[in-house]
Parts: structure tokens; C-alpha cells; sequence
């Protein structure tokens, strides 16, 4: 197997033709961007360019596949939704639309794939009880949220616990619908890799935030309503206590990490990876941080809560940094200040 000097896997294919589904959302479209500059034939198959690009119709999805090499599924519903009303719509956009990409995928022997997959799975985070040692909490009840009580206790004991990164090795743990079709996203593209001998890499992307993110939707990430708040001249509004961890990673860091999956030596199976900067902040802090760079509101904390989210989710990266040779590239501050004024696009 090729390796780079730092012992990484080096790229072994160059100019492929890549169908990327979800082309033309917020992670997708920088993706594009991301393979074309490498080389890449980008191919964008996305409802929103063309109304006959849906990832269930199985006609559709065998003709974008003809001349493909390789596919980056980015298309999704994605967001933690309400509740369980909307899980038809959760499971045949992202698990059917997945299954019906795969068995094309199959028939047409296209055999690499760059999954964009989700830390939602593990649920809360990695945690540490002092008497205990690794401990993994259960959901939080009403009444402690409710009480303002938001840190998760030891399941023991009931004593307080330090959070720490997950690791790809954790047990998965999902608290809502969308992160139940995330998984099964995986478990899906783990048994098309068995069954032909394909190649699967699912990034487990952290929280993505950027230009491009889509404003004013219940689907979108804290950093967008945040950032759209600030463009109405509003206060971004910090749920809980605002001490949420969070790992926050560019949208452009998140494409190279596809790139570089696509260009590494193919592995027979599925194999995942952690898509983090791998330094944890709050989510107070980035709407501090926002706020201050957008030149204000000041944000608020609200104490409100949602019953699908965790308190602490962080990343350790380092799997796809020593496998994969990616590293982010876009600190903190600068893509703080980038997207503090970048236009958000109507979704």
C-alpha cells in the first residue's frame, strides 16, 4: 500500500468522475469545489438544481451513476426535527434514499463511497466518573432540565462527571430520529461493502458551520440560528446555560476531509472516521464569538431545552489524521470572523 511520508495512506486515484448527491446544499456544494481543484469530475445530483434528482428514484439514480468512479452521499434530511412526527420522512429521505443509492450502486459496479455520516450516533459524548471511571449516561430527565440541572450525572453514583472526546470506538447511542437514520445510514453502507466487496468511509461530521449555511430553518445547526439572528438584529438566543460542548469545524476543513477519503487507497468494509477540529468549545462561546465578529446583539441565555439533544459531544480526530493525513486547516477565530459576514443562503 502507497504511504506519505507521515505514514498516511497516499492517493491512488486521480481525475475520478465523483457523483456527489446533495451537491448543491451547504457541506456538498463546498465539496464540489473541493474535487474539482484536486482534479475531480465532480457530478452534482441535487433536488434543488433539478426536481427529478431524488436519491429514491432509482431510474434517476442509475442514469447519474453512468461513468461514475466513486460517490459522495452528502444528500440528507438533516436536523434533530420535532419529535416523531416527521420520521417517515427522516427515514425514506436518508435510509431508503440511501439503500435505493447503494443497490444502484451495485448493479452499476461502482464500488467507492464517502458517506456523510454524524457524531449524533454516540448520543452523549465520553464522560468520567472519578469513582467510576468511564461511565456513558443515560438521557437527561424533564425534571432536571426542566430545574436547570443540565449536566448529565454518573449513572452509579449520581456524582458530577468530566466530559472528554469520543472516539470512534464508542458504543452508539442515538437520542432522536434523525440520528437513528444516520446510523442505520452506516449499517446499510456496511452491508453493501460486505456484500461486493466495496469500499465505504463514513465522516462523522461534528458541528459544521460556513458560508453557505442555510438560514432560518429547523434543520439547520446552532451556528446558523445564531448567525441568522444576528442578521435580523436580533440576540442569538443560547439554550440551557450555554455550556453545551461542541466541537465546530469550517465547511472547508469537512470537504478535504471527503477528498481526502475519496483519494485514498480503497478498503474492503466500512470504516469511520471523526470530522472534528478536535478542540472543544461551548456553545455559548460561539455565539460569543459570532456576535462580537457580526459587531452585536449580545447573545442570550435562555435556559430553554430540547429533549432530543445531548449536553457534550467533542471529537478526537485523530483516526482520520493519522490514517487519512488530513488535518483542519481553518482555526477558530478566522472562520468565526469569515462567517460573522458571510451572506446565508435561503433553504
Amino acid at each position: 500500500m502507497a504511504r506519505r511520508p507521515d505514514g498516511a495512506r497516499a492517493p491512488t486515484v486521480a481525475g475520478m468522475r465523483v457523483l456527489v448527491t446533495g451537491g448543491a446544499g451547504f457541506i456538498g456544494s463546498h465539496v464540489v469545489e473541493a474535487l474539482a481543484a484536486r482534479g475531480h469530475e465532480p457530478v452534482v445530483f441535487d433536488l434543488r438544481e433539478d426536481a427529478a434528482a431524488d436519491v429514491r428514484d432509482r431510474a434517476a439514480v442509475a442514469e447519474a451513476l453512468s461513468g461514475a468512479d466513486a460517490v459522495c452521499h452528502q444528500a440528507a434530511m438533516v436536523g434533530l426535527g420535532s419529535g416523531v412526527a416527521d420520521a417517515p420522512d427522516y427515514v425514506s429521505h436518508n435510509d431508503l434514499g440511501t439503500a435505493v443509492l447503494l443497490s444502484a450502486m451495485a448493479e452499476a459496479g461502482v464500488a467507492r463511497l464517502v458517506l456523510a455520516g454524524s457524531m449524533v450516533v454516540y448520543g452523549e459524548g465520553r464522560y468520567r466518573c472519578a469513582r467510576h471511571g468511564g461511565v456513558r449516561p443515560g438521557p437527561r430527565a424533564v425534571e432536571d432540565l426542566a430545574a436547570g440541572r443540565f449536566e448529565p450525572p454518573c449513572p452509579v453514583c449520581g456524582d458530577p462527571l468530566e466530559p472528554a472526546q469520543v472516539t470512534e470506538d464508542a458504543c452508539p447511542d442515538p437520542r432522536n430520529v434523525y440520528a437513528a437514520t444516520k446510523l442505520a445510514q452506516e449499517h446499510l453502507a456496511a452491508a453493501w461493502a460486505r456484500a461486493t466487496g466495496g469500499s465505504a468511509v463514513s465522516l462523522r461530521y461534528h458541528n459544521v458551520y460556513g458560508p453557505r449555511m442555510p438560514r432560518d430553518t429547523p434543520y439547520a445547526g446552532v451556528a446558523s440560528f445564531f448567525r441568522s439572528a444576528l442578521a435580523r438584529g436580533e440576540a442569538p438566543r443560547v439554550f440551557e446555560d450555554g455550556g453545551q460542548r461542541r466541537d465546530f469545524v469550517h465547511v472547508r476543513d469537512v470537504a478535504e476531509a471527503n477528498a481526502a477519503a475519496l483519494e485514498a487507497d480503497p478498503v474492503p468494509g466500512l470504516r469511520v472516521y471523526n470530522a472534528g477540529s478536535g478542540t472543544p468549545r461551548t456553545v455559548g462561546e460561539m455565539a460569543d464569538a459570532l456576535a462580537a465578529a457580526h459587531g452585536g446583539p449580545h447573545p442570550v441565555v435562555t435556559g430553554e431545552y430540547r429533549l432530543g439533544d445531548v449536553r457534550h459531544i467533542t471529537a478526537d480526530s485523530s483516526r482520520l489524521r493519522a490514517e487519512l493525513g488530513w488535518k483542519p486547516g481553518v482555526d477558530f477565530a478566522s472562520g468565526v470572523r469569515e462567517f460573522a459576514r458571510a451572506p446565508l443562503r435561503e433553504e
